[in-house]
């Protein structure tokens, strides 16, 4: 007599099959959720929901939970493909956060790079609109930036240099501006990513003629900020003033 099969082909026959012998114990787990998000998935390949789970060992015996196994977790598990992660997985951004986070690090760099060089030079700052539009800014336009350096400088405790000493041209309150944004996001990003956004800036400063020594220290704290060596940093700086525009 044929075996009668499921539609996945399982064994639906009653009775035991020929060397067939039931597994006497097992461990089983128990998972409990503690926590839910939004994270980026690495199997899914994009942004699902999770589930934070911790979870209890159990010997199983006959398929009966009956002795404690110790704890496992914490896991992230995902809603969609239920596959388990560590909870490092939620150090990576979503999808979404990513692009603001991008988005922001571009307008920051346009901003102090600005800041650095002046506002006086319609190319430059069309250049600069243009970069920030390009990056998610849609709206932006030279009014509002040049509004945003004016302040920026009205603001004496955030000024980005010493208006007397002008050896510091990149200033510390800039500088942490600069780190605050591209240092998370560096991580996240390819060399070749890193070194875009420093060249966005470099273009910026110099659709108007050459660096000028305050603009080529910021560009150099960016680069430091994108984890880019001191030499890489000179090269693609270098690389870039022989560019034609």
């Amino acid at each position: 007599m044929r075996p009668v099969r499921g539609q996945n082909g399982t064994n639906l026959s009653t009775g035991p099959q020929p060397g067939f012998r039931p597994r006497l114990w097992s461990t089983r787990t128990q998972w409990h959720t503690v926590g839910d998000g939004e994270f980026f998935c690495p199997d899914c390949g994009g942004d699902r929901n999770y589930q934070r789970r911790t979870g209890r060992r159990r010997l199983a015996v006959l398929g009966i939970p009956l002795v404690a196994r110790g704890t496992t977790g914490p896991v992230v598990e995902c809603a969609a493909c239920l596959g388990h992660f560590g909870t490092e997985t939620l150090d990576h951004p979503t999808t979404t956060r990513f692009s603001a986070m991008l988005r922001d690090a571009v307008h920051t760099v346009a901003l102090a790079v600005l800041a650095a060089g002046g506002t006086s030079s319609r190319t430059v700052t069309g250049t600069a609109v243009a970069t920030v539009r390009a990056a998610g800014f849609e709206d932006c336009t030279e009014d509002q930036l040049v509004a945003l350096i004016e302040a920026l400088a009205a603001d004496t405790g955030r000024f980005l240099a010493d208006p007397v000493d002008d050896t510091d041209p990149c200033g510390a309150a800039l500088a942490i501006e600069l780190h605050e944004a591209l240092e998370p996001l560096a991580p996240h990003l390819a060399p070749a990513g890193r070194e875009s956004i420093l060249l966005q800036g470099a273009r910026i400063a110099l659709a108007d003629g050459p660096y000028s020594p305050a603009e080529r220290e910021v560009l150099s704290t960016v680069g430091g900020a994108l984890s880019l060596c001191a030499d890489d940093t000179a090269r693609l700086l270098a690389a870039a003033a022989r560019t034609p525009s």
